[in-house]
Order: C-alpha cells, then structure tokens, then sequence
C-alpha cells in the first residue's frame, strides 16, 4: 500500500491592523475652534503707507467686540505706543490714530491673545506686522513754475473780470487775444496794457512783440509746473477727510485725492519758511463763502501748490492762499480776497476782488 505524502499546508498568520476610528468631534481641535487673523490693511511689510491710514485687521469670525480695544489692538514706532481710537464691526477691527504718522518711520501692530470670539476662544498667538510709512523726512521738493511765476493771473482763453477789484501783478492771456480781457478798463500800449484796478502790466497774445513769445513761453512752462505737481508720486496723505478737510491743520508733504476736495470751513497750513505742499485733486476744489485759509510757523505762499484737474472755485468773501494750477478754471467770487497765483488752462473770472502775487 502506497503512502500519501502529505503536504502541509503553512497557514500565514498575518497581523490584523485594528484601526482606532476618530470620533467627528475630535478632530475640532481646541486649536481648530480658535479664531484667526486673515487679513492686514496695510499688509505686512508694506512700504509707503500714507501717512493719514487707518489701520484694520479682518479675522477669520466674528469676535467678541468687547475685547477688541486699545489694550488688544496697538500701534508703536519702535517702543513708543501710537495712540488711536479702535472700532470694531462685522469681522472687521480698526484703528485709526489719534496724530498723524510719521514720514519714513517703520510701525508695528499687534493683536493680542487676549483678543476672543464671542465663544471666547482666543488667538493662538499674539499676531504681529510691521509697514512702513511714505513720505521724507526732508522737504519736498517745490514746483517750478518757470516764467508763468512772472504772473499773478496767467490763463489762456479768457480773463474776465466784475469791477471793480484790486490785482496787483502782472496778467497775462494766450493763445486768446486782448478783446478776451473784460472788465479792467484797458489802456493799450506798445506790447502790454494797463489798467486803474491792476498794480502791474497786462499781456495778451495779440500784442506787439516780444509778447506773444513770452507769453507762449509762460503757458507753457504753467502746463510743465501742472503736469510736475500732479505727477508727484507717493503721497504722505490719501484721500483726507474723504475730500472734506474744512478745520483740519495741514502739515507739509503731498496730498492726494481722486475726487473733489471742500473747503466748507476755514483751514490752517502750518509749517516753516522752506516747508512744501502740494495737493493733488482729481475733481473739483470748492471753497465755502467766508471760510478762510492761514497760514503759521512760517509758511510760505509761494511753497503751497494746489493742482485741480477740475474747477477751482473759491465763495464769496473767503480767503485763500497758494499757487493754483488748475486745468478747467479759477472763479473767485464777490468780495474773495487771493494771496498767490491763479494759473488757468482756460479762463480766471473775478468779481470784485483783491488779489496779491506772493
């Protein structure tokens, strides 16, 4: 009898992997239930914030708005607290300075544990970024006016004037001739003219030589100065006040808005003798009847330049100082007194006023 050779049969004991299943609830962390930061205005790092920027951080949820305050949310320069005002809406917390930040200086906000959602859950960790401010911290550069400086009133398609005002320094006007100058009572002479309400010569394109080359000359160095002051990068201020600056005290540096800017109360420029400013407009400038800008610290007329893109209109019996390069037009009405340069890619109209070269 034949033996059957058993074969064994080698069972492989492979080990059973037990998988520990996660309970859902456990993987929302305590960490996961923390609110966080995400977002920065200006961003970290940032460089040439304006100077006037209100500081906002968004978080990830709503936060609980009580714990959202100066002792939360800080600005220093260096170790120096910058003192604010902090608010808070939405997801949304800002804050915006009490003074105004200085030229060319790093900053550090900070939001601290302390900070919580309203199921008071707080950051992880403080949450800190650093921005630098525009600006210089020499003075700006002024703006060249070449030969149109030579002139109190500069336009180039009218000067029309209500009588009877008081103007001293020289008018002139082109391309637009002498018959485009109303209202002064013209003397016409060899070249220029004059008037008993004008301290100085008046000047139109259809004079005797060299006049109308000068004049042509002058227009265009006033189109030089307008483009220069508008292409000023960088500017210390954006948007300031949104356009209503009526009470505030303007300090030197460059000033931007893209729209128009009002003068519905009076304004102080303050600064010393060699101090600039320049404000840049994309709309209109409208300057309230009886409001009244002033100077201090010793400020300059002929170092305040106001460039408007759109018309430039000044109430009556109000007071205004600078060197207004306006690309639509200067009006001063009843009883406006001036002290600078209207300088005008279309016409001046006055009514009655005094008006003084720097």
């Amino acid at each position: 009898m034949r033996l059957k050779t058993i074969i064994p049969i080698v069972v492989l004991m492979l080990p059973i992997v037990f998988m520990v299943g996660c309970n859902k609830d456990d993987e929302n962390t305590d960490e996961g239930l923390k609110p966080t930061v995400v977002s920065t205005d200006p961003l970290s790092n940032e460089a040439n914030v304006a100077r006037n920027k209100i500081i906002s951080v968004t978080f990830s949820e709503a936060m609980d708005p009580t714990t959202i305050s100066n002792s939360t949310f800080t600005l220093k320069q260096g170790a120096t607290k910058i003192e604010g005002v902090v608010s808070y809406s939405g997801v949304t917390a800002t804050y915006t300075p009490t003074e105004t930040l200085a030229a060319a200086n790093n900053y550090t906000a900070t939001i601290t544990t302390a900070a919580k959602n309203v199921a008071g859950k707080s950051l992880a960790k403080d949450y800190e970024w650093t921005f630098t401010t525009a600006g210089s911290t020499t003075s700006i550069a002024p703006v060249n006016l070449g030969t149109a400086g030579n002139y109190v009133i500069l336009a180039k398609t009218a000067i029309n004037n209500n009588p009877t005002s008081i103007i001293t320094g020289d008018l002139g006007l082109s391309p637009a001739a002498t018959s485009y100058i109303t209202g002064l009572a013209l003397t016409n002479l060899t070249g220029y003219a004059t008037s008993p309400q004008v301290t100085g010569r008046i000047y139109a394109a259809d004079m005797a030589d060299p006049t109308p080359m000068n004049l042509t000359t002058a227009v265009e160095d006033m189109i030089t100065a307008y483009n220069d002051a508008a292409g000023r990068s960088i500017p210390d201020f954006l948007e300031l006040g949104s356009g209503n600056i009526g009470g505030i005290t303007l300090t030197p540096g460059l000033y931007k808005w893209t729209s128009t800017v009002n003068l519905p109360s009076s304004v102080t420029i303050s600064g010393n003798s060699t101090d600039v400013w320049i404000f840049q407009i994309a709309g209109d400038l409208t300057v309230s009847s009886a409001v009244n800008i002033t100077l201090k610290g010793g400020a300059k007329v002929e170092n305040i330049f106001w460039q408007v893109a759109g018309e430039a209109s000044f109430g009556t019996t109000s007071h205004f100082e600078g060197v207004i390069l306006s690309m639509t037009g200067i009006t001063f009405k009843t009883g406006t007194s001036f002290n600078g340069r209207a300088l005008a890619q279309t016409a001046v109209v006055l009514d009655g006023n005094t008006v003084a070269q720097p």
